[in-house]
C-alpha cells in the first residue's frame, strides 16, 4: 500500500534504536526523506537519512532538531515525537530532580518541537504530528509513576494541539504502545533487568498480553507511518492503541 509518503520530511526524535528506528526505516522504506535524532553523533546508518545530535531534555535542543531539518531539507511535513525514558521504581522513592527530568524529556522536548513545528506547517498550509505515549498514559502503570503520569500529560498534549490547530490542517496523534522488545525491555539493566530474572519477567509481561507477547517495533511503527500518512487524512485527536489488548477500555 502506497502510504503517500514519498518525499515528505519526517524528523523523528529518539530514532536510534528501539521503535524510533523502526519507524525512521520504514518512513525511508515509502520514500521520505528522514531526519533522526538522538544523544549520539553517530546516526543509524539509514540511507541518506540526516541524523542531527542533541539532548532533547535540554531547552533549545528540539528547536535546533527542527531548524537543521527545513535548512538542510527545505521544510518539514511530519513530526513524531518518540524519544523518552522510563524505569521501575516505587512512588515514594523518586525525587523531585527525577520527577522535573521526565518532564523535561517526555513532556517538554515535545511541547519545544511541536512549537517550533507549528509556523513552518503553517506556512506550507498544514502538517502531522504523532506523538509516541504508552498504555501507562491511559492506565497508570504503579512499577512507573514518574513516567505514567509524563505519559499522560502528552495524551493530553496531542489532543489540545489536535483541537487548537486542525483548521490550520495540522493533524496531531497519540500512539499508546504496550510492552515492546526494544533495549528499554531486553537489554541488559532495562526494564525487565530491574524486576528480577529477565527471562522470566519477560514471559510474564508478555503472558498478560491478550495476544501473549511482547509487541515487536516494526509492529508500532506501521501504525506511526500510518498516522503519519495520506491514509489517514481523517484521523486527529486520537489515541491509537497498539497494545495487544492490554488497557481494557475503548479510549
Amino acid at each position: 500500500m502506497d502510504l503517500g509518503l514519498r518525499d515528505r520530511v519526517c524528523v523523528l526524535t529518539g530514532s536510534t534504536g528501539g521503535i524510533g528506528l523502526a519507524t525512521a526505516r520504514l518512513l525511508v522504506d515509502e520514500g521520505a526523506r528522514v531526519v533522526t535524532s538522538g544523544r549520539s553523533d553517530e546516526g543509524p546508518g539509514i540511507g541518506e537519512a540526516l541524523h542531527v545530535a542533541g539532548d532533547l531534555a535540554e531547552p533549545g535542543r528540539p528547536e535546533r532538531l527542527i531548524e537543521a531539518a527545513v535548512a538542510e531539507l527545505g521544510g518539514l511535513d511530519c513530526l513524531v515525537n518518540n524519544v523518552g525514558v522510563a524505569r521501575i521504581a516505587d512512588f515514594e522513592e523518586v525525587s523531585d530532580d527525577e520527577w522535573n527530568d521526565y518532564w523535561q524529556l517526555n513532556v517538554m522536548s515535545n511541547v519545544r518541537a511541536i512549537r517550533a513545528a507549528l509556523p513552518v506547517f503553517r506556512a506550507r498550509g498544514g502538517g502531522t504530528i504523532v506523538n509516541v505515549s504508552s498504555t501507562a498514559g491511559k492506565r497508570p502503570s504503579t512499577g512507573m509513576p514518574h513516567y505514567s503520569v509524563v505519559k499522560a500529560a502528552l495524551l493530553s498534549l496531542s489532543r489540545l494541539v489536535a483541537d487548537v490547530y486542525a483548521k490550520e490542517g495540522v493533524r496531531c496523534n497519540a500512539v499508546t504502545p504496550g510492552p515492546t522488545a526494544t533495549e528499554a525491555w531486553l537489554g541488559e539493566g532495562g526494564l525487565a533487568d530491574q524486576q528480577g530474572d529477565r527471562e522470566e519477567v519477560l514471559a510474564k509481561v508478555g503472558a498478560g498480553r491478550p495476544l501473549g507477547r511482547l509487541a515487536e517495533p516494526d509492529e508500532i511503527a506501521a501504525v506511526i507511518a500510518f498516522l503519519c500518512s495520506d491514509r489517514a487524512s481523517y484521523v486527529t485527536g486520537a489515541a491509537w492503541s497498539a497494545d495487544g489488548g492490554t488497557v481494557p477500555i475503548i479510549i
